[in-house]
């Protein structure tokens, strides 16, 4: 499939700088899955491939938001190469696996927008892997759990993505919970402008919504998590070793936040992930609030021209009832 947003030109001459200058561009694949960046498999005539992420807004499907590039917002879309680059610091300093970088280039050096090329993992990710062989994935989901306790032990006195907090840089809001109300009431208002049925419980939900962040206690410590950590964001490689991917978004904010999302797409197969001692009250308001934005989210979606639409729809469809079913 022909890229979006970037030449094949230009990914030959990434390839060629990342890889060898002795080696071809054979070949360019659209990797499936990515909605706000474009990644691209990079296939040479000696067979050896990379992976080539671009951010640009041709390749972003998510229609543009107020608020989209405010780095101070933990929430705000993880787009470009300062925040990868952060994550992937941070991440690997921490003995998390994740991709290679093989080479970075900003906008302007051979086009319009930020580019990377890094290593190729090749193996299934974990979703497939535990759906195909859950005896196979065991060892896998152990190994998850390592790297999320090396995530959850470093800790940080303030929030935020990480290029902002380990740069010195302050986010917005008082508390993580707080930004998470802001978040769900915004992602309420959303989902009841587009569906009936959220529109006429939305009186419930805002109550329920500010029951739950009225009982947080506060925090002052917060851990490294990945803020989307669904089983397709987890490759594993030969080795048997996870490797986390979409990275970008990676923050210091509540360790719940990451457990609530892994529960909610793992499923039955989140047991070897529990960790004890996570606080009940942000338990609740995180899973309230995760289910609205896995309403609204894929909604908005919706709107652009996102390719699998009728999984987006389900997903959305699922998390409607959930919600309702949490008020």
């Amino acid at each position: 499939m022909a890229p979006r947003a970037v030449t094949r030109e230009r990914l030959a001459g990434a390839a060629r700088a990342a890889l060898g200058g002795g080696r071809r561009l054979e070949a360019v694949e659209r990797v499936a899955g990515g909605s706000k960046k474009g990644v691209y498999r990079l296939v040479m005539d000696d067979a050896s491939t990379a992976v080539a992420y671009v951010w640009d807004d041709d390749e972003n499907y998510w229609p543009a938001a107020p608020g989209d590039d405010d780095l101070t917002d933990p929430f705000s879309p993880g787009l470009g190469l300062d925040l990868f680059e952060a994550a992937h610091a941070r991440l690997d300093a921490l003995g998390v696996r994740v991709p290679a970088i093989r080479l970075v280039e900003r906008a302007g050096v051979r086009g319009p927008s930020d580019l990377a090329v890094v290593e190729d993992v090749r193996g299934e990710n974990l979703r497939d892997l535990v759906a195909r062989d859950p005896r196979a994935a065991a060892p896998v989901l152990d190994r998850l759990g390592e790297a999320l306790g090396a995530m959850r032990r470093h800790r940080a006195c303030d929030y935020g993505k990480v290029a902002v907090v380990d740069g010195s840089g302050a986010s917005r809001g008082t508390s993580c919970e707080g930004v998470v109300l802001a978040r769900a009431l915004r992602d309420l208002a959303e989902a009841a402008s587009r569906d009936p049925r959220i529109g006429a419980a939305r009186v419930r939900l805002e109550e329920r919504l500010r029951d739950l962040a009225g009982a947080v206690r506060p925090r002052e410590r917060y851990s490294v998590v990945h803020g989307e950590l669904g089983p397709d964001h987890v490759l594993v490689d030969a080795d048997g070793r996870p490797v986390l991917i979409d990275i970008e978004g990676t923050m210091y904010f509540d360790v719940e936040w990451e457990h609530v999302f892994l529960r909610i797409r793992l499923g039955d197969a989140y047991g070897p992930l529990a960790v004890a001692g996570l606080d009940e009250d942000r338990l609740a308001l995180y899973l309230l609030a995760q289910r609205l934005s896995l309403t609204a989210g894929p909604l908005r979606l919706l709107d652009g021209e996102f390719p699998d639409r009728a999984a987006m729809a389900g997903i959305a469809e699922h998390n409607l009832r959930a919600a309702l079913d949490l008020c």
